[in-house]
């Protein structure tokens, strides 16, 4: 009987687990993995929203052309929110 009192926040617990945690962690594994997955000719689109495609890939960095110009910033992969053609990929593929 002395652990009724335990219930109701390990109930609660559980809740923010499945509702907050996991979700959140699915989709870091998922960015992180489209960051691993970089490759010359992705459009991407940084966490501070400056638009550009990629010219080059190493390790932890990459570089992108941004603008008419086509001027090259060298940038951290840590640094990409999202790539841009992403989606236009996935239907591409499923319509050939």
């Amino acid at each position: 009987m002395q652990f009724s009192g335990l219930i109701i926040p390990l109930g609660f617990l559980a809740i923010f687990y499945f509702l907050i945690i996991k979700p959140q962690k699915a989709k870091e594994k998922k960015i992180k993995l489209m960051r691993e997955n970089l490759k010359v000719g992705d459009e991407v689109v940084t966490i501070g929203g400056i638009f550009g495609k990629v010219a080059k890939v190493k390790e932890d960095m990459i570089t992108i052309e941004v603008g008419a110009d086509k001027t090259k910033l060298t940038m951290a992969k840590w640094s990409v929110g999202n790539l841009v053609n992403e989606n236009d990929e996935e239907s591409s593929g499923k319509s050939e």
